[in-house]
């Protein structure tokens, strides 16, 4: 009896796909169904221009997998990125519709659609479109991820636009502002640790790199990022995250160019009844 407990636990964990739990997006794969996760997001933007002083965003969210192809998430967010003390900021509603699986015994390919919806009460400042505080807006996309054994591999695709009102006025704005951009990231995840699974309360380690690139759609405006970051999940069900994120090219003005990000994961696991 032991052992096919302990196989249904490894099974859980597996489904999970540790290495493709990117920090800076999502993969293709949902939260587990009937599962909830609670997540709470700290962003830290050290001194560096315009502003010359330390920022920070806090960000808590939860997602819920209504099924096996259904997951809906909702966050808020706190900062004093745009204002001199911490305050309340931003809310925003994320879904995504897993549409193909073509699973095999040690890898898998799938596809995802999402879609999202953001509201903040943060000021129009900078060039670059952020819907996690920065802007109003609404988001569509398409995600594919590889997992081959130990790696896995994520490409996403979106398009965002901004709802502000300064869009519909008769102002004229100089510069001149950006209200639609494309999006554009490849995520890699690598399961350093352990080597073999032998129990669900095992550590794992694992190791990332994205690239996160955003190109305007109104001007000549673009920048590329890269972010790596570091994993720890403990009893299969809670991830540490540290992740980098800082530019290695472009031209649109933006708050900052650099940031260290540091997230807390639960995952409940069959949280919700029938």
């Amino acid at each position: 009896m032991k052992y096919l407990i302990l196989s249904g636990l490894l099974l859980c964990i597996g489904t999970l796909q540790a290495q493709e739990l990117y920090v800076y997006t999502e993969p293709a794969s949902n939260v587990p169904a009937k599962s909830i996760s609670a997540k709470l997001t700290g962003m830290y933007i050290p001194n560096q221009r315009p502003y010359y002083r330390n920022m920070q965003r806090v960000m808590p969210s939860v997602s819920v997998g209504l099924s096996a192809k259904w997951m809906l998430t909702a966050g808020t967010t706190f900062s004093d990125m745009h204002t001199n003390n911490l305050r309340w900021e931003s809310a925003w509603l994320y879904a995504k519709y897993r549409f193909l699986s073509n699973d095999e015994m040690h890898s898998h390919f799938r596809m995802a659609a999402f879609a999202d919806v953001a509201y903040t009460r943060s000021p129009f400042h900078f060039d670059e479109v952020n819907l996690l505080g920065d802007k109003d807006g609404v988001q569509f996309g398409i995600i594919g991820t590889q997992l081959w054994h130990k790696f896995a591999l994520s490409g996403t695709v979106s398009h965002t636009q901004v709802l502000h009102s300064s869009r519909n006025d008769d102002a004229v704005y100089v510069p001149s502002r950006i209200y639609q951009v494309m999006n554009y990231s490849l995520s890699a995840g690598y399961l350093l640790l352990p080597r073999q699974y032998t129990s669900y309360k095992q550590t794992n380690l694992n190791l990332y790199a994205e690239m996160l690139a955003q190109q305007s759609l109104d001007k000549k405006a673009y920048f590329v990022d890269i972010a790596p970051a570091v994993q720890l999940i403990f009893n299969s069900n809670t991830k540490l995250n540290l992740g980098y994120r800082f530019q290695l090219g472009g031209d649109m003005q933006r708050m900052a160019n650099r940031q260290w990000q540091i997230t807390l994961d639960r995952t409940f696991l069959n949280a919700i009844k029938k």
